[in-house]
C-alpha cells in the first residue's frame, strides 16, 4: 500500500517542477492501493504543486450530462464525467472551475482564478485563449497517470490550432453555462466529430519518446507519462502540416 509520501517522492523523482503548471489526467484504479484512498492522491498532487498551478479536467461532454435536451452546464453543480477524482477535486476548497459547457478544467494554486477565466467566450472544446491554449502558452507540464495519449485532451487543442481536418463540426450547438453567481450565459459550441475520437492519438507516443518529448515514470502502480506542451504541439503541427488528416487514422 502506498502512502501520500510515497506519491510525493514519485512526483519528485519524475522531475516535475512544483513552481510550474501541471495538467494531470489520471486513472484512480491504475494507481493501486493508497492509504487514505482518493483523498490522499489529491492531497499529494495539491501539496506538491502548492507553489505552482495544478490543473485537472472537469469535463461534462458526456451525453447523459450535457446534451441537446439538457444544454446547460452549472459550474457549481454539474458533475465531471472524467473520473471520480476529478469530481472530488473540483469540489475542494480553493479550486476554481472554468465556465466551459463541455471541456471545463479545475485549477488550484498560484493564479488559478486567472487561468480558468474567459472560457465562456470560447466557442469550441479547446479554442484559442481558453485553458488548453494557456497550457501551450505556459509550456505546461502534462502528466498522464495510468492512461495513454488517447486521454491527452491537449492534443485536441493542437488539432484545432494547427489545421487538422475532420476534428470539429462546422455548425454550433446551443449551450449555456450557469456561473458562480447563478447567471445563465449563452455559449454556443462547435463540437468534436466522433469518428475515431481520440483513440488515434496513441500513435504519437512512439515519436514523442524518440524525440525526447515524452518521459516515463511511475505514480503508485500506474505508468506515468510526462511531457511539455510546447514541444508536443510543435511535433504534432509538423505531422499536420504534412498531412491534415494525420490524426484521423490509426
Amino acid at each position: 500500500m502506498y502512502t501520500k509520501q510515497d506519491l510525493l517522492n514519485q512526483l519528485a523523482k519524475m522531475g516535475i517542477d512544483p513552481r510550474g503548471t501541471l495538467k494531470v489526467h489520471l486513472s484512480y484504479k491504475a494507481i493501486g492501493e493508497v492509504e487514505g484512498r482518493g483523498d490522499a492522491v489529491l492531497d499529494a498532487l495539491m501539496e506538491y504543486m502548492e507553489p505552482g498551478l495544478l490543473v485537472l479536467p472537469s469535463h461534462t461532454w458526456d451525453r447523459d450530462i450535457v446534451n441537446d435536451k439538457n444544454p446547460v452546464m452549472d459550474v457549481l453543480h454539474t458533475q465531471s464525467c472524467v473520473g471520480a477524482l476529478t469530481e472530488m477535486f473540483r469540489k475542494r476548497p480553493g479550486v476554481c472551475r472554468s465556465l466551459h459547457s463541455s471541456h471545463s478544467v479545475a485549477a488550484f494554486g498560484v493564479g488559478a482564478e486567472e487561468f480558468v477565466s474567459g472560457e465562456e467566450r470560447i466557442a469550441s472544446p479547446c479554442g484559442v485563449e481558453g485553458a488548453y491554449y494557456k497550457l501551450w502558452e505556459r509550456n505546461a507540464q502534462i502528466l498522464l497517470i495510468g492512461v495513454n495519449f488517447s486521454r491527452n485532451t491537449f492534443i485536441h487543442g493542437c488539432e484545432e490550432w494547427d489545421g487538422a481536418e475532420g476534428s470539429l463540426s462546422p455548425d454550433k450547438r446551443d449551450r449555456y453555462v450557469i456561473n458562480q453567481e447563478g447567471y445563465r450565459l449563452y455559449t454556443p459550441q462547435h463540437y468534436h466529430i466522433a469518428r475515431l475520437g481520440s483513440e488515434t492519438f496513441v500513435k504519437l507516443e512512439a515519436p514523442a519518446l524518440s524525440q525526447g518529448i515524452l518521459a516515463m515514470g511511475a505514480f503508485g502502480d500506474a505508468a506515468a507519462r510526462l511531457m511539455r506542451a510546447a514541444p508536443l504541439r510543435k511535433m504534432i503541427a509538423g505531422f499536420l502540416q504534412d498531412d491534415a488528416r494525420y490524426l484521423l487514422r490509426y
